[in-house]
């Protein structure tokens, strides 16, 4: 246990930085193993110098509680300055497939995209670009490409990168996509159509069917049925002198909860810091079979809906068959 002794501090740190174990849901691996074979651990994490109680136990178990679904968390950390950059390094991190894909798992995935289109070169839009690290290659290839995302720090990072290469980089949230046909091609990789409200889903392809040529390609991939049958909830906690959700000492308690009716699964992360602050991230990963997908993608126009499992390799975090991409066509 150590002691900062200026902000009063305890803390317990652990061997191991924190394992982000998905893209939505960060645990701590061996702490995660720890925890469920010590299930009666408590952790006094505040030694304070005054009388001030600044943690309610009582509010933390009320805010622990399975929400109702789709009840949002109080923080965006996209955004977040700290964890915007955590993000980028995670994504640039060929070790693990967490935030983005290795780099042969993303060729890989690029030849089957471009097999998908008809014409030669294309005009391409990658939704979530993140750092580019498939615009850079589609653009290198000799198709036009523009890259949109929301969080500045990877947009930043990829227009510095990637000069000289015909590449257009758009700090936007892709939910505000307001081209109409614009494009030959529109990709959204790494399942990020999954995460979003039933509303938001429905406003995007909207958006994106508008944004294609007539003829144009819409492809993504998402969680199927296989995935979420593998699902359990699980709870774990970190304390940290400084690490992914803050730059000081937090505690951070995780727990997922898994809504059987909706295929989902929410990854609920309460974060609180040595300041008084606390902060609620949720994720919700949501499932799809192949009628989920012809139901969703049909009513807007698709006239030509395929799939296709088994392109991604079995990594830490899936099998090669728990992840469909859906190529759907205007």
């Amino acid at each position: 246990m150590g002691l900062d002794s200026a902000a009063g501090v305890s803390y317990i740190t652990p061997h191991e930085s924190v394992m982000p174990i998905s893209r939505f849901c960060y645990f701590p691996e061996s702490w995660n193993r720890y925890i469920n074979r010590n299930s009666k651990i408590s952790v006094y994490f505040y030694t304070l110098h005054s009388d001030e109680d600044i943690m309610d136990i009582n509010t933390l178990i009320h805010a622990g509680r399975k929400p109702a679904i789709y009840t949002p968390g109080t923080a965006f950390m996209w955004t977040d300055p700290h964890i915007s950059k955590q993000l980028l390094d995670v994504h640039l991190n060929q070790d693990t497939d967490l935030a983005s894909r290795k780099h042969d798992t993303i060729d890989t995935t690029i030849r089957w995209i471009l097999g998908q289109a008809d014409t030669t070169p294309l005009d391409i839009l990658d939704l979530g670009c993140g750092p580019g690290l498939y615009t850079k290659r589609l653009a290198k290839q000799g198709h036009g490409v523009t890259g949109m995302d929301i969080s500045d720090n990877s947009i930043r990072y990829a227009n510095n990168n990637h000069s000289g290469l015909n590449i257009t980089y758009i700090h936007q949230d892709y939910l505000t996509l307001n081209e109409k046909n614009r494009w030959d091609l529109i990709m959204m990789i790494f399942t990020d159509l999954g995460v979003l409200f039933p509303g938001q889903r429905e406003e995007l392809i909207s958006r994106v069917y508008r944004a294609l040529q007539p003829g144009g390609v819409f492809i993504f991939d998402v969680m199927n049925p296989r995935w979420f049958r593998n699902q359990v909830p699980a709870r774990s906690w970190e304390a940290s002198p400084g690490g992914f959700w803050k730059d000081h000492p937090y505690l951070a308690l995780s727990e997922s909860f898994i809504y059987e009716d909706e295929s989902v699964v929410l990854n609920q992360h309460m974060v609180i810091d040595d300041r008084g602050g606390a902060e609620i991230y949720r994720f919700y990963a949501h499932s799809f079979s192949h009628d989920d997908l012809n139901t969703m993608m049909l009513p807007y126009g698709f006239k030509t809906i395929r799939f296709k499992e088994g392109l991604l390799p079995t990594s830490d975090l899936y099998e090669s068959d728990h992840v469909t991409f859906c190529t759907a066509v205007k």
